[in-house]
């Protein structure tokens, strides 16, 4: 009797899309995970560890199906965070049967695989052949490694102080060619942290004001609308925050006019801080460094 069926496999992946469904902004990978763990009753077999590892192998199941939904285009995973897309909620409402649900993420990604011969149906995970599963070993192996990196970058911007991150955001704006006229002292910063031009006398337009925080707090509409209200027509606002940004407050920002409004979040910002890491000074890097870490890049 195979372990892990089909169906039974199935039946996870729907419960995770119920989880995920429930958070549109998207769920940590290791949270989500735990959710599903604690919503479903595990078989002896799927809540063992794999001996040679150490994994959990109900973690390990759940990972390796969902390369089918990321393929089949119903899962996006990015930066340790699981999401769902509008493909995969239709598919979601369209295939209630948990088997008929990984049928056809198999299928797509199969399709997807563009000249990959056609193969038979597969009742269980362990039917698949030693060159799949390498293939998925490789793709979970570097999808953790993402997540643990992320996560532990993610911990450190969370856990800075407001003026070192101010310091680090000010660092960052100088490597990137911009000169920085004011960074607010300790107190009252009425709205403002930084104040960067493009030249450096600060005689040419635009001016850029910039607000900064950090924390896990997600920053909505009346928080941004506050930041709004000391950038001047014709001024650059830049509003960086750890935590993200609620969809009201994107919205809002996308659609100014007289003003131009840029949300950068951790993501964003880590990116940036790649890209400028060379010109970076010394101080600067030493509030977020960095080490590129080289894997395989998994085939498809």
């Amino acid at each position: 009797m195979p372990e892990i069926t089909i169906p039974r496999t199935g039946a996870h992946l729907r419960k995770l899309f119920e989880i995920l469904l429930a958070n549109p902004e998207g769920l940590q990978a290791r949270e989500a995970l735990k959710q599903l763990a604690a919503s479903v009753q595990l078989t002896p077999y799927e809540a063992g560890l794999y001996e040679s590892t150490g994994t959990p192998r109900f973690e390990k199941i759940v990972r390796f199906a969902t390369i089918d939904c990321v393929k089949a285009g119903w899962l996006v995973k990015n930066k340790g965070v699981w999401s769902i897309t509008n493909a995969g909620q239709q598919a979601y409402r369209d295939f209630s049967d948990p088997e008929a649900f990984y049928r056809e993420a198999i299928r797509l990604y199969r399709e997807w695989r563009i000249g990959a011969p056609t193969k038979p149906q597969v009742e269980s995970l362990e039917e698949l052949d030693s060159a799949e599963t390498a293939k998925a070993e490789a793709s979970i192996t570097y999808e953790k490694a993402d997540e643990q990196a992320w996560d532990e970058i993610e911990a450190h911007l969370r856990a800075m102080p407001p003026y070192e991150m101010q310091d680090l955001v000010a660092g960052l704006l100088k490597g990137l060619g911009y000169h920085i006229a004011w960074v607010s002292p300790p107190g009252k910063d009425g709205g403002i942290d930084i104040i960067a031009h493009t030249d450096p006398l600060g005689t040419q337009p635009p001016r850029i004001k910039v607000q900064v925080k950090g924390g896990n707090q997600r920053i909505d509409l009346p928080t941004l609308n506050s930041f709004l209200a000391v950038v001047d027509s014709g001024d650059v606002g830049l509003y960086v925050s750890v935590g993200g940004f609620t969809k009201d407050a994107e919205d809002t920002a996308r659609k100014q006019t007289s003003r131009k409004i840029t949300l950068i979040s951790a993501e964003r910002l880590v990116e940036l801080w790649i890209e400028a890491y060379a010109k970076l000074d010394q101080k600067s890097r030493q509030r977020l460094p960095l080490s590129p870490i080289y894997f395989l890049t998994p085939e498809d």
